[in-house]
């Protein structure tokens, strides 16, 4: 049981996506096999299988042991709040954190760069695809608001949704933002993915 802890430990602090998990058995052994991608890690136990069984039964309780975390600096924290603040001013608590929810899918998304200070100045076609990045507005100080909720939308995985774009339709003036898929909205921003 000490050696499963041990292994399940180090395992907790590696960030990745679960792709799948299987178990073998035999008498002399239980095996759980974590595979993400092209790894694989197996933890074994050959005398209690409870804690294979506990992980099993409860992998949605250890989010680190399954879920891909991005690695986000203060520096990071610091610009994804000042877009936050640009984008989502007047907006409710609750749309500032989906705001921030989108950047971190973004980092997170296969299409997108894989990191915040890449998504946050990303250009599609010349065009940054923030537009406080466009006009200036994200070389403004964030306000308290915006730096809690990225702090909560980097806590928080529990409440994040899947969207990747979001945009008010009263001001949006490209219509390709339009055709996405909208999953939620709050305040005045459609979020879509």
């Amino acid at each position: 049981m000490k050696n499963i802890l041990k292994k399940l430990l180090v395992l907790s602090t590696l960030s990745f996506t679960l792709v799948g998990f299987e178990t073998t058995s035999s008498a002399a052994e239980q095996t759980l096999s974590v595979k993400s991608g092209e790894t694989s890690w197996k933890v074994v136990s050959k005398t209690d299988n409870s804690a294979l069984e506990l992980i099993k039964e409860n992998h949605d309780k250890f989010p680190t042991l399954y879920e891909k975390e991005i690695d986000v600096t203060d520096q990071e924290k610091e610009l994804m709040a000042r877009l936050v603040s640009a984008e989502a001013k007047g907006e409710p608590y609750e749309g500032k954190v989906a705001v921030a929810e989108v950047i971190i899918n973004r980092v997170e998304h296969e299409e997108f760069p894989d990191t915040v200070k890449e998504v946050v100045y990303e250009q599609v076609s010349g065009t940054y695809a923030f537009s406080p990045v466009q006009n200036g507005e994200i070389n403004k100080p964030a306000d308290v608001e915006s730096v809690e909720a990225v702090e909560e939308a980097l806590v928080d995985k529990e409440n994040d949704s899947e969207a990747i774009y979001f945009y008010n339709p009263e001001i949006a003036t490209d219509t390709w933002i339009l055709s996405r898929q909208v999953i939620e909205t709050i305040g005045n921003h459609r979020f879509a993915i």
